[in-house]
């Protein structure tokens, strides 16, 4: 059994109206403002915590303040100001069709990750959702990825695949020893990730299933 493992914000959905907006709220909490919401695309993909203290200087108690009014706006709002990109639903289909397990691995938490999919009415298409936690136990991809090794302890390592986005999908990948897949319609840099060690890059979800057929 093999098992492909997706992030979620810039792979299967694009999440950057709801994210953004939800970081423009917080960062207005504490007297900043930025109108631009296209110069608050880095807060896409890394744990907010570690944003708001590395992009803007915030100490670590200011930054769970500001992580706390970025979520009472994205959980009521934000979380579905988002859209689904096109062939996923295709792709999935395909690979469950081929016999394999389907799970996702992102640093969002978990229950949002969960809302998302069955908002578009995917969720029941994954065997397992893994996700970050709110009391911050499991926050980075390389602790998300940690506890989907621990859920899927009987399937190998080089026998799953992860698909991401992001600089940080890849690196969490590879600190896991996972093989991984970009996709260039993310948020990410291409050339960077393939430089991390990315098998390959995917531009269209319904290539995926014969990207994996001939990489695995």
């Amino acid at each position: 059994m093999k098992a492909i493992l997706f992030d979620l914000d810039g792979t299967l959905i694009d999440s950057s109206e709801g994210i953004t907006r939800s970081a423009q709220h917080a960062l207005a909490h504490f007297g900043i403002d930025e109108p631009d919401l296209k110069k608050l695309y880095f807060f896409i993909g890394p744990p907010l915590i570690n944003t708001f203290m590395e992009h803007y200087g915030f100490s670590k108690e200011k930054a769970t303040e500001a992580v706390a009014v970025y979520r009472e706006r994205y959980h009521d709002t934000g979380i579905f100001e988002c859209s689904l990109y096109p062939g996923v639903r295709e792709c999935i289909e395909e690979l469950k069709r081929q016999g394999y397990m389907i799970g996702m691995a992102s640093s969002k938490p978990e229950e949002s990750c969960k809302r998302i999919l069955d908002h578009f009415g995917i969720l029941g298409m994954f065997d397992d959702v893994v996700g970050a936690t709110f009391d911050g136990k499991i926050d980075t991809k390389e602790e998300v990825l940690n506890e989907v090794m621990r859920r899927w302890s009987d399937i190998p390592r080089e026998e799953m695949c992860l698909i991401g986005d992001t600089m940080f999908d890849i690196e969490g990948a590879n600190q896991v020893g996972v093989p991984s897949i970009a996709v260039s319609f993310g948020f990410g840099d291409v050339d960077e990730m393939l430089k991390a060690g990315a098998k390959t890059v995917v531009d269209d979800l319904k290539k995926l299933p014969d990207v994996l057929a001939e990489l695995f």
